[in-house]
């Protein structure tokens, strides 16, 4: 049974954030302005400043790299009750290899009392042509969904009920303007089908709200509640940047998958800041 030990922001003192980017930097300002101590990684040494302006203990720290030592990995962990896992594989050649190698060097430094979020995306979902729920059975389809799902599986078997997985849909909000992704774009495929986006706040939100409500040993989906379809919502996106909207292909079939929210919703208590995807462009 998925364990509930009581962290909330009376007894949460201090934090560890793998990869304090796009995410992960805002991440660990929330926590900050909580009054939590946050300890921070980036592989980019010109960001350290940036983290340190934000008041995070700053790592200059790459998964796999020759250059970290066992006591970065001590030090980064120590003292902090609960760690976020928070960076995407890397789309290179024997992706699923190289990034549970990577994991699997950081596994034996994480001590045996801090609980771990993995931040995890629903690429690991297939197409069904259906609504999607955490029981699924997952079989990615592509090799980013596929190394993720073996990095899942890695992390729990390893921490088991002191894991909670957040699959992630789409990442949008702030800076990331969907506008941009499919602009002049032709024959674009797939515009029928429904999207699956969140905003970044509402990232936030979830991974905050499993923190708060103690839930360990779960896999949640993130996902704004509604999904418009592709054309409408990335020819909007274009159109409020002034951009050309794509111009999307006439297809007889359709793949594509619905993502769930419900349990996150139903097991935290949370409410979407931006269930409509459409109201955000």
């Amino acid at each position: 049974m998925p364990s509930r030990l009581n962290y909330n922001y009376v007894t949460l003192q201090k934090i560890s954030i793998l990869g304090c980017g796009w995410l992960g930097l805002p991440l660990a300002k929330h926590y900050i302005a909580q009054g939590i101590a946050v300890h921070g990684t980036t592989t980019t040494a010109s960001k350290i400043e940036t983290l340190q302006q934000a008041g995070i203990t700053p790592y200059l720290l790459t998964l796999g790299s020759e250059t970290v030592t066992p006591a970065m990995y001590t030090d980064f962990l120590a003292d902090s009750e609960v760690l976020v896992i928070n960076f995407p594989p890397k789309r290179i050649p024997n992706i699923i290899a190289i990034y549970q190698q990577q994991i699997q060097e950081l596994i034996p430094y994480i001590p045996a009392h801090q609980k771990v979020i993995f931040i995890s995306s629903t690429s690991v979902y297939q197409n069904t042509n259906a609504v999607v729920s955490e029981s699924l059975a997952i079989a990615p389809e592509k090799e980013s969904g596929k190394a993720v799902a073996a990095v899942e599986q890695l992390l729990r078997t390893a921490l088991q009920d002191r894991l909670t997985i957040i699959r992630l849909s789409g990442l949008i909000g702030d800076d990331r303007l969907p506008g941009r992704f499919l602009a002049n774009k032709k024959e674009v495929k797939n515009g029928d089908a429904p999207i699956n986006v969140i905003h970044r706040e509402d990232c936030i939100g979830v991974i905050d709200a499993v923190i708060t409500q103690e839930a360990w040993g779960h896999i949640i989906n993130g996902s704004a509640d509604e999904h418009p379809l592709r054309k409408d919502f990335y020819t909007l996106a274009a159109q409020k940047i002034g951009l050309t909207p794509p111009a999307f292909a006439v297809t007889p079939t359709v793949a594509y998958k619905i993502i769930s929210n419900t349990k996150s919703k139903e097991l935290l208590g949370y409410t979407y800041v931006h269930p409509d995807p459409l109201k955000l462009i």
